[in-house]
């Protein structure tokens, strides 16, 4: 996908050059009292407010109106956007506005906009947070993935977007908000085209080529430990799991030195990077199994909020670790009933090899450890459990520390990204008593979501530590205002809003 480009500037409605003017208004809006669209109203000779007269036009969610101007003012058409009721007014309101906007900007085979800067702010939200939000909404609603498509995709090649104020004080602020705004839009770009290249393509040493890349970023280094590394520290989960498979297994240490001492102790992203889920011997049923290669979208995200990072110049540290392997039933693979010693010295007894996301997480949780964490975050697509939970709309969230928690849902609540907690009680670790180990991998049916976070915890240690199952989120099977069928990146903004809001 190509970049688009935008940019803010001063200038009056009714004098604005562009392909199509889009138009943000709530319901109940009057144009007589709006002065600059009064004034585009008076120079097309009433046609906006017979618009909303008529009711073609009422200003509610995802309502859309296109008015062409037939050349009596400088912009070909006027595309009205409806925000909903202004009591129920959110950034994601603005964010999904701009994804439908950018859509039906596609449809009429125009590559460029404008867009004027809202009157109605939500609550408690500055000025950059607004552009932020619908420089996201532009730049991911006009997502399309068509690297293996030989014919061209629907509609115009959407190339510039120009953010219009009346106000010149306001200019400085918006163009924060567009800077941050495209970090993060583009490291979501970033996640969705890497989870949507298929497993053949996007192999562990594929995302280890990705990290590379990232790696050219300023104040960015990389190491990769290779199989036989592995096993000198003892990583048995994760090498325990790649036994399966002919590729060759990575375990990615990508780190970003920001703050001004290189001694302050780090934030740490562990992302799941399983580059296809088979299921292993415990094979998973064939239906919407190629969903799998998007097995890797922790690890995606957590070299995307690296990349970010580093673009947005954010005076931290910040460390990434991407265990990165297949999933598979080889000959070699591992076998129910095996037992796993993991880097931390803890005994696992695998009684189901398709929960293997929380074996290689293990071990890249204790290895995190060494980085004596500020902060440390897990982000995976962990449970199916997590699905049944919380359907698409939340990703669940457990953690051992409050401050941490709050400032998680506080960036959800900002990027849309929604995190909803769920209980970390020890009584579930008794559904994790083995036999012949010190732990199980599974927990049984009931609370699987649960179990799976508190397996995840005996290797956190003691530092503050919160989990992502990002297993409800990354994939819709649908198309929505900016979020395309298929992989979503959702949980990508959450990283690095979280991020943003640490460096303030």
């Amino acid at each position: 996908m190509k970049n688009l480009n935008v940019e803010v500037r001063t200038g009056r409605l009714a004098s604005e050059a562009t392909e199509v003017l889009v138009l943000f208004q709530c319901e109940g809006s009057e144009p007589a009292q709006q002065e600059e669209l009064a004034a585009l109203d008076r120079a097309l000779e009433g046609s906006v407010s017979e618009l909303f007269r008529s009711k073609e036009f009422e200003g509610k969610c995802a309502d859309l109106a296109l008015l062409h101007t037939h050349r009596k003012i400088p912009a070909k058409r006027l595309l009205f956007v409806g925000l909903g009721k202004k009591d129920a007014l959110g950034l994601d309101t603005i964010r999904q506005a701009m994804g439908h906007a950018v859509k039906r900007v596609r449809q009429v085979m125009a590559t460029s906009f404008t867009a004027a800067i809202p009157e109605m702010m939500p609550p408690d939200t500055t000025r950059i947070d607004l552009a932020q939000a619908m420089t996201e909404g532009a730049i991911l609603g006009s997502y399309q993935f068509t690297a293996y498509r030989t014919e061209p995709a629907a509609g115009a090649d959407v190339r510039s977007l120009r953010l219009l104020t009346a106000h010149p004080a306001d200019v400085r602020p918006l163009s924060e908000g567009v800077r941050r705004g495209i970090a993060t839009a583009e490291a979501t770009v970033f996640v969705r085209d890497l989870c949507n290249h298929p497993s053949n393509v996007m192999t562990p040493s594929k995302i280890a080529e990705e990290a590379k890349a990232v790696a050219k970023e300023t104040g960015v280094s990389l190491k990769i430990l290779e199989r036989t590394d592995m096993a000198k520290l003892g990583m048995g989960a994760l090498l325990g799991v790649a036994r399966g498979s002919h590729e060759p297994p990575k375990f990615i240490i990508l780190e970003y030195h920001g703050a001004r001492k290189k001694t302050d102790r780090p934030v740490v992203l562990v992302g799941k990077t399983i580059t296809f889920d088979s299921g292993g011997i415990s094979l998973k049923p064939a239906e919407n199994m190629e969903h799998m290669k998007a097995d890797m979208t922790g690890g995606a995200e957590v070299l995307a909020a690296v990349r970010a990072a580093a673009r947005l110049k954010l005076p931290l540290n910040l460390v990434g670790l991407l265990p990165a392997t297949e999933n598979m039933p080889g000959g070699g693979a591992m076998k129910p009933g095996d037992i796993v010693k993991t880097l931390s010295g803890k005994t696992v007894e695998v009684q189901n090899t398709d929960a293997e996301g929380r074996l290689i997480l293990a071990d890249g949780l204790a290895y995190a450890a060494r980085y004596k964490p500020a902060a440390l975050i897990d982000v995976a697509t962990l449970t199916g459990a997590c699905v049944i939970a919380l359907g698409q709309f939340a990703i669940g969230m457990f953690g051992t520390d409050e401050t941490l928690k709050n400032a998680l849902r506080k960036a959800g609540q900002r990027s849309g990204e929604r995190v909803w907690e769920m209980p970390l009680w020890e009584e579930y670790f008794e559904q994790l008593k083995s036999d012949v180990a010190d732990m199980r991998n599974i927990g049984g049916r009931g609370a699987g979501m649960i179990t799976a976070a508190l397996f995840l915890s005996k290797f956190a240690g003691s530092y503050p530590w919160v989990h992502l199952d990002i297993a409800s989120t990354d994939w819709s099977e649908r198309e929505r205002a900016y979020i395309p069928k298929g992989p979503t990146g959702i949980g990508t903004r959450l990283l690095i809003q979280y991020l943003i809001d640490r460096s303030l």
